[in-house]
């Protein structure tokens, strides 16, 4: 099948490209580099069946030209502004990477009659709702940052496009998700802070925020197992919560972190406060009884995914 990844350079599009690729899939990678690397996407760049288009999603134009290229029969929509804190500086950011990117696939697809979509969501759609087990019929949503709401009003368009243009669109509410190829995040952060000066270690918030941590291979295993979605009869919007057993906390992250690093005297210096960041969500719990009875279950939980990722991101380290 034809593929288009769009963000597919990113820390997930890039896993994507590596399975879709694997699994027989001719893909074609659009990503304009804000975040995702290049480095990411090397191993890919001769082989058979990967193309690369550099360019911004947001421009109609520009992805116009490359759906007109490229002729994809689906599309695996991932690009976005996922870095929460730098958005709170500039909610503009999310306008035109997160919520504008996502109109604009939409509009190329119904121009260019492509009717298979995936899209990556997050949990930050539900917002402040620590004390709720969250399913995929909760109700009340309202997100707490600029990076939740520009993906709830993506879902309103989804849900629009989908109905309007006999479309089938697949929707996973992600938590968060490390692994290696991070380029943000509280691993990455701590790593780099660490490196600088292994005595001491500055935590945003309390160190209580605990929040359940997803190992990226899973992520795309569960990806490409409900891809059959998408080939099926029926149109409409599938949506499921994604997540893993048990959660994380970020003082706990700290703790695994020093282990891997064999460092054993670390002070650790909290800022206060319950959330790390102005629309940081402290805590949150997803209810997976329907990804569950559908057939699919993360292979690590949450701290074993933390461990894994911060042996893995130091391996890629050593390697230069």
């Amino acid at each position: 099948m034809k593929t288009l990844v769009v963000g597919g350079a990113g820390f997930i599009g890039s896993h994507l490209c590596d399975a879709l690729l694997k699994a027989g899939h001719t893909v074609c990678c659009m990503d304009n580099f804000s975040l995702g690397t290049r480095e990411n996407i090397a191993h890919l760049k001769e082989q058979e069946g990967f193309t690369l288009w550099e360019g911004d999603a947001s421009d109609g134009d520009v992805l116009a030209e490359v759906f007109e290229k490229s002729r994809p029969e689906a599309v695996y929509h991932l690009a976005a502004n996922s870095d929460i804190q730098a958005s709170a500086a500039n909610p503009d950011v999310e306008y035109q990477n997160t919520y504008t990117t996502t109109y604009q696939v939409l509009a190329c697809m119904r121009k260019f009659q492509v009717k298979k979509l995936f899209f990556a969501s997050t949990s930050a759609v539900y917002g402040d709702k620590r004390d709720v087990l969250l399913d995929e019929n909760t109700p009340n949503l309202a997100p707490v940052s600029y990076y939740g709401a520009a993906k709830l009003g993506s879902e309103a368009l989804i849900s629009a496009f989908t109905y309007m243009n006999d479309m089938k669109s697949l929707v996973f509410r992600f938590p968060n998700v490390i692994g290696p190829r991070l380029t943000h995040g509280v691993i990455f952060d701590f790593m780099r802070k660490l490196e600088k000066d292994p005595s001491r270690l500055k935590i945003l918030g309390n160190g209580k925020q605990t929040k359940p941590y997803i190992y990226v291979t899973d992520l795309v295993e569960a990806i490409m197992k409900f891809a059959s979605v998408l080939e099926e009869d029926k149109t409409g919007v599938t949506l499921y919560n994604l997540g893993v057993e048990g959660d994380t906390s970020v003082t706990r992250i700290a703790d695994i972190l020093c282990e891997e690093m064999g460092l054993s005297s670390v002070t650790y210096e909290y800022t206060g406060g319950e959330g790390g960041w102005k629309g940081d969500v402290p805590r949150f719990c997803y209810c997976l009884d329907k990804i569950h009875a559908a057939g699919w279950k993360a292979v690590y939980d949450s701290d074993e995914a933390v461990r894994k990722t911060i042996q893995e991101v130091r391996r890629e380290k050593e390697k230069g």
